[in-house]
């Protein structure tokens, strides 16, 4: 897990993609590392959090708006691997939107 999100302070937006994988590989993880790499260049992209077993995903993005969120679904290459995630990927997935108003966070 990618603990970046002490790094910002709230209002932000969190993007939470959970899934459900598909059996085998077939290219998923190049193109998870490569949506990682690219997300992080896109203006207003905050950071990211994933935690996965061999089909169970849960991966939190965090921007500085929705504007933001709105052009990183649109880029080009992203809606490539929506397609291919679609068709060979996912079993299921779901994708909610949250505003973060305020966060808490413990260490030991």
């Amino acid at each position: 897990m990618n603990d970046t999100s002490k790094t910002f302070k709230p209002p932000y937006y969190a993007v939470i993609f959970s899934s459900k994988r598909t059996d085998g590989d077939k290219g998923y993880s190049k193109m998870a590392d490569k949506m990682v790499e690219l997300a992080s260049q896109q203006a207003g992209f905050l950071g990211v959090e994933s935690a996965r077993d061999e089909q169970l995903g849960i991966t939190v993005s965090y921007w500085e708006s929705l504007e933001a969120i709105k052009n990183w679904k649109e880029h080009s290459t992203h809606q490539i691997a929506q397609e291919k995630g679609k068709a060979m990927w996912y079993q299921s997935f779901s994708l909610r939107v949250c505003k973060v108003e305020r966060d808490i966070f413990f260490e030991m």
